[in-house]
This record gives structure tokens, sequence and C-alpha cells, in this order.
């Protein structure tokens, strides 16, 4: 893959439950490290994704932004496969921060941990202002927020991610925020559930008489 495009799942805006306040989300696809549980299977084969322009995606982050866009959260898949063209778009956005509304943070989320970041990998990160580490472990669940495993680690690496974070480093929750989204027949899903969330969100449609086809978190 080129560094000029990269392969996406979807792009959602605004999200409000991957992070704070209004933020664009992209949820990239692709992803090699497939852990069980995962409850986007969806994003893990990169033949599935559509080929996006950075030019279009920078483009899109600049119109989210004029609208009060608070922040960029990029997800997957692995984000880190496609390192050249989202090191292109990352730079787009840090360099364009300021808005309507605010000084934008940009959080990305990672299965990798930091020992594995190689140099392509590291460069993707330049400007990003919160790293969330670490694979989907089923068997350890967490209360923390933004975290879908008690492995997985917030690093805050810029003052504005200490000033934005700080306090969500540390929060925990029983009920972490979700959010959905319907495109035709589809239900799309923004937030980092604990477990049985998921469970109680299709027990929940079922008796309102939504009866779901499939789902991304099971084969």
């Amino acid at each position: 893959m080129s560094a000029d495009a990269l392969i996406v799942n979807r792009v959602l805006y605004p999200v409000t439950a991957l992070g704070p306040g209004r933020r664009l989300g992209v949820w990239l696809q692709g992803c090699p490290l497939a852990c069980a549980g995962c409850m986007s299977r969806d994003t893990w084969d990169p033949a599935m994704g559509e080929v996006v322009p950075v030019a279009e995606l920078a483009a899109l982050w600049d119109t989210v932004q004029a609208d009060g866009a608070s922040g960029l959260t990029v997800t997957g898949g692995e984000p880190l496969t496609q390192a050249d063209a989202l090191a292109a778009f990352v730079r787009h956005v840090a360099g364009n921060r300021i808005g309507p509304g605010g000084e934008a943070d940009i959080l990305l989320f990672t299965g990798y941990e930091l020992d594995e970041l190689d140099r392509r990998r590291q460069a993707a990160l330049e400007g990003v202002d919160v790293l969330v580490t670490g694979r989907f472990r089923a068997a350890e669940p967490t209360r923390l927020v933004l975290r879908g495993s008690a492995n997985q680690v917030m690093h805050l690496r810029t003052p504005l991610g200490e000033m934005r974070y700080r306090e969500l480093a540390a929060a925990e929750t029983d009920t972490p925020a979700m959010q959905a989204f319907v495109e035709g027949d589809r239900l799309l899903l923004s937030g980092v559930p604990q477990r049985g969330t998921l469970a109680v969100l299709e027990r929940t449609l079922r008796a309102g008489g939504v009866q779901l086809d499939g789902v991304s978190w099971r084969p």
C-alpha cells in the first residue's frame, strides 16, 4: 500500500464514545494480531476495506474541524500496519489543530506494545497526543475507561494529552460509553465495551424487536 492512501473500514462523525468531545473517528482496515474476543473482526481482512486517498481524509478533517471537532480518534483494525500513509494523515491533522472547537487532540489505539514499535511505526505516531497500547485480552477485563482489557496502557505523550486525558487515564466505570450509528441496514457501534456489554446490547435489541443477522464480534 502506498503512502498516499489508507485502507479504511469506516469513518464516523461525530464520535463521542472514543475520547472527549465530538471527534472524527477513523477505523482502519487490516489487523494481523486477530485478538480472541475482538469486537471488530470485520476490520481484520485488509482486502475488505475501501482505499481512501490521504488527501480525501485530510479534506474531511478540515471540514469537521470547521464544524467544531475536538479531536481525531484512529483505531481499527491495526492502524500501524499502514504506518507510512497513517503518518501522512496524522501530520496533516497535527498541523491543522486549531478550529472553532479549540485545539484538537489525536488519540490512537494500537494492539502493539511500545517495544514492538519500529522506526516506521514510531514515525506514524509523531503528533499523536494519546496512545493506547496492548493487545485485547478477553481473560483480563477492566473497568478502566477507553481500555478493553487490564493489560492495555494509556500513554499521555504531549502537554495537550496530559491536560485533556489526565483524569480519563485513571477513570473507571461500570457503564462504558457506547454510541450507535445507522447506515442503511447496518448498525455501527463506537466505544470500548466491557465484558458482557455486547451480550446485553443484543438482548435489549431482541426485546425491542430488532434481530441482528450477524455481528462483528463472532465468526
